[in-house]
């Protein structure tokens, strides 16, 4: 195997673990360099830039399409990959990363964007998004500072499609009403616990994985899919077009969606719902993704990512700049 292998991922995400970096390492003898990112805005800004830099990289499924696109990836050897035939179906088949029978992006993990609260400082029960404009909460509230996440939180609780929302303007008002709530905005995992620890925030947009690591640290953190529904997002792992090191970013792919891997990343830290299936069925009983997130009421709540047109995708970041200027 040829290094040293480049990956791109979100700083915390699983890959960059020392014990798996080490894992990795002792079996095919490759150093493994790790680059982050901060959005997947970013991630695609990095893939046109730094041409035959990376070698496997991370992309959220939504954004995949553009990548796809814009020619950034390489199609996926899945012949090389030992645990693709134990990976979901209905991930593997899902459109946004593959071209007819061509497949450039590997899935690696789903899970929710949903309401983390403090089960110690909050006793109301935590069923709907209207807990968020509650006056109750004033103040106790943080939410990730993202134009995508934000406009579609917005439309399901008011009803609307959230991929699709009907009426902007409402959207739009209700994201202005949201603003005296806040603390703050939140931009990593690390910053969001840290702010739950002190008590600065009680309430908040929060990813399902993320929240599962933070009750394992010991926070008084509970994850909730409201009855409105949530975000659902599937994660992949691709080899970008001029990877330098292409058959060892496959045996990468294939170490990240192994039960070895897995298994370890959830029960040391916490990790969101696999993709390869016979993991999952591995998971304990009582973990969040097992007795929670994989029920079917909770799934049928969760709306997918859609792909978001360049045109759509500029109204709703003007959208989000303009009610944070409203403060």
């Amino acid at each position: 195997m040829s290094g040293p292998l480049h990956i791109l991922n979100w700083q915390g995400y699983g890959s960059d673990e020392a014990w798996a970096l080490q894992a990795f390492q002792d079996k095919y003898g490759v150093e493994i360099v790790h680059d982050y990112y901060n959005s997947n805005e970013e991630l695609l800004t990095k893939l046109r830039t730094s041409p035959g830099t990376y070698d496997a990289v991370l992309i959220g499924n939504t954004w995949g399409w553009q990548a796809i696109e814009e020619g950034l990836l390489a199609p996926v050897e899945t012949a090389q990959l030992s645990n693709f035939a134990d990976l979901s179906t209905k991930l593997v088949d899902l459109p946004e990363m593959r071209r007819g029978d061509i497949l450039y992006g590997i899935p690696w993990d789903w899970g929710a964007t949903g309401i983390a609260y403090n089960t110690e400082k909050i006793t109301d029960p935590v069923d709907s998004w209207d807990i968020m404009w509650d006056p109750k909460y004033k103040g106790m509230v943080a939410w990730q500072d993202y134009f995508l996440d934000n406009v579609m939180f917005a439309a399901i609780a008011l009803g609307q499609d959230p991929n699709k929302p009907s009426d902007l303007e409402a959207v739009k008002a209700k994201l202005i009403e949201l603003m005296p709530q806040l603390r703050t905005f939140w931009a990593s995992e690390d910053e969001f616990n840290k702010l739950f620890a002190s008590s600065e925030t009680v309430i908040g947009t929060y990813w399902s994985g993320s929240s599962a690591r933070a009750a394992k640290m010991g926070l008084p953190l509970k994850f909730v899919v409201p009855k409105e529904g949530a975000i659902g997002w599937v994660d992949s792992w691709a080899i970008p077009k001029d990877a330098p090191h292409y058959d060892t970013a496959l045996a990468w792919i294939d170490y990240m969606v192994s039960p070895e891997f897995y298994l370890e990343w959830d029960a040391k830290i916490g990790a969101p719902v696999p993709s390869n299936e016979k993991t999952a069925a591995r998971l304990p009983d009582d973990s969040l993704n097992k007795s929670y997130l994989s029920q079917p009421d909770v799934i049928a709540r969760l709306v997918f990512y859609a792909p978001l047109s360049e045109a759509d995708k500029q109204v709703w970041v003007e959208l989000w700049e303009e009610v944070k200027a409203s403060q």
